[in-house]
């Protein structure tokens, strides 16, 4: 598809609003699943910690 101008572009033939309105919906839900995966990573790292240090292992000690 060949467009004009930038304004026919953002337009796409009449659908731009449900185009860019499902990239935007698109995004906005990646970028809220990668905010929470830190949360949850987060965390997981700090069960981890807390569960080693109650248990007297150093984490950081890998000697068998």
């Amino acid at each position: 598809m060949m467009w004009s101008s930038a304004a026919e572009f953002l337009a796409m033939g009449g659908y731009g609003l449900y185009v860019w309105g499902s990239v935007s919906m698109t995004i906005v839900a990646v970028l809220i699943e990668l905010f929470l995966l830190g949360q949850r990573r987060n965390s997981a790292m700090s069960r981890i910690m807390r569960k080693s240090i109650i248990e007297g292992n150093d984490v950081n000690e890998k000697q068998t």
